[in-house]
This record gives structure tokens, C-alpha cells and sequence, in this order.
């Protein structure tokens, strides 16, 4: 963070898009060589690669604190994620945090409301916005915790795709109920096909939602992601 920091600093007066899309570029830098250092051996699994062209509403799961460090490595392309307000205040990330996240304080209606129109901004800019539909840390054994509606109403507001992305390993490598559980190892990012949003309307959203929510859920069984366990009823007996 202090490496990064300086340039963060200047790239932040060449404005939101310029500034912001260079502070990126950045970050991912900082993400390849770090991941490295660390022996972390990432990569990306494309069901669908996205289109560099295009804009998505990434959505993801949330299950451990080195995502953030993964991400700006897994999308390869300029996008904004959103973020819980009370990160800014980490010391030197929280500035870092500031000038690369659209904010959320999630207790305030007017904030929520200011963070849609900011991500609606991004979007209208050509940039892609990511968001957690969970909202905060799964700490549950189930594949997703219920999803908030912010990312899918954006989604036909806007007729803007989304594009599930699911993080496997960063639960194994680092978990959310610890700091010093960090462990070296493989981290895979995989990104589902896209999900076109054209047809839908504000009625159908908890229908796009739920749609949403049954593949990431299914895919995260599929790829056995290690945090699921069945319930003890569902276990054979002997």
C-alpha cells in the first residue's frame, strides 16, 4: 500500500475516469507481483470471457479479505466496485479506498440512494461496476447468504448485462473470521456467462435475482467450494 500510495495520490487530480482508470491499471500491477511474492498462484476460469468492449455489472461473492487484493488481478478490464463506507478509515487504504470505490453506507437510505446514481455514472462513463449482492462476508456453511436487490435493479435500469463471477479458493487461502489464517496456494477466479437483462422490467427483478443467486449457488457446489456443508440430515448414515 505505501508502494502504490504516491501514485494513487497524483492519478487522483486527473479526474474520476482518467485518474481512476490509471490508478487501476496500477493496483493490477501491484495484485500481479504481490500474489507472487506471496505465493499465491491465481487464475481465471472463463465459462464467458467477458467482452473488453463492453459494460458489466460484475456481481461476486463475498467470503474472505484477500478478495479485494484478487480482484483488481481476476477483471481485466476498468470497472468501479462498491464498497462499505467505514473502509475509508483504514490508514492510508482508507485513502486509496476513497478515490477507487463508489461508497456505500448501507444504515442510510439517502446514501444508498447517492451510491445508485454514482454507479449509474460509472456505467454511463464505459466503465463496468462490480458489486456483492451478499453485502457483507457469507459467515455462513451455505454457498450465498440472500442477496440485497441494488446490483439487479441497476441491471434493467440501465439494460446492463451482469456477469456472476465466483471466487473458490480465497476462503481457504485467507478467511474472513481471522487475519493471520493466510496460507499460500492455488486461488481460482471463475467468471459465468453473462446474463442478459433485455426483456426484464422492475417487476421482474426478483425473479433476474433469484435466477442469479440459483447459478452462482449451483455452480459453487459444482466446483466444490470448500466452505459448503451439507446439513447433518443430508449425510448418509452407516
Amino acid at each position: 500500500m505505501f508502494v502504490v500510495f504516491p501514485f494513487v495520490f497524483i492519478a487522483s487530480f486527473r479526474g474520476k475516469v482518467k485518474g481512476g482508470n490509471f490508478i487501476y491499471d496500477v493496483l493490477r500491477l501491484w495484485s500481479w507481483i504481490w500474489l507472487k511474492a506471496v505465493f499465491i498462484f491465481h487464475r481465471n476460469i472463463y465459462e464467458e470471457k467477458p467482452d473488453p468492449s463492453r459494460q458489466y455489472i460484475f456481481v461476486a461473492n463475498h467470503i474472505s479479505l484477500l478478495d479485494a487484493a484478487i480482484i483488481v488481478e481476476a477483471i481485466r478490464q476498468h470497472f468501479r466496485p462498491l464498497g462499505k463506507i467505514e473502509m475509508k478509515n483504514i490508514p492510508v487504504f482508507g485513502f486509496i479506498y476513497k478515490v477507487c470505490v463508489v461508497m456505500v453506507d448501507r444504515s442510510s437510505a439517502t446514501h444508498r440512494a447517492k451510491s445508485v446514481r454514482q454507479l449509474k455514472s460509472v456505467l454511463n462513463k464505459k466503465i463496468s461496476i462490480l458489486v456483492f449482492p451478499e453485502g457483507t462476508f457469507n459467515l455462513t456453511n451455505e454457498p450465498l447468504k440472500e442477496f440485497y436487490d441494488g446490483a439487479f435493479r441497476i441491471a434493467v435500469e440501465t439494460q446492463t448485462p451482469l456477469q456472476p463471477i465466483l471466487f473458490l479458493d480465497n476462503y481457504d487461502r485467507m478467511r474472513h473470521q481471522q487475519i493471520f489464517t493466510f496460507t499460500p496456494g492455488r486461488c481460482r477466479t471463475v467468471f459465468l456467462k453473462s446474463i442478459p437483462v433485455e426483456g426484464y422490467t422492475m417487476n421482474d427483478i426478483p425473479q433476474l435475482k433469484s435466477k442469479v443467486f440459483g447459478l452462482m449457488s449451483e455452480k459453487l457446489q459444482a466446483y466444490k467450494a470448500s466452505w459448503i456443508q451439507e446439513p447433518a440430515g443430508d449425510k448418509a448414515t452407516i
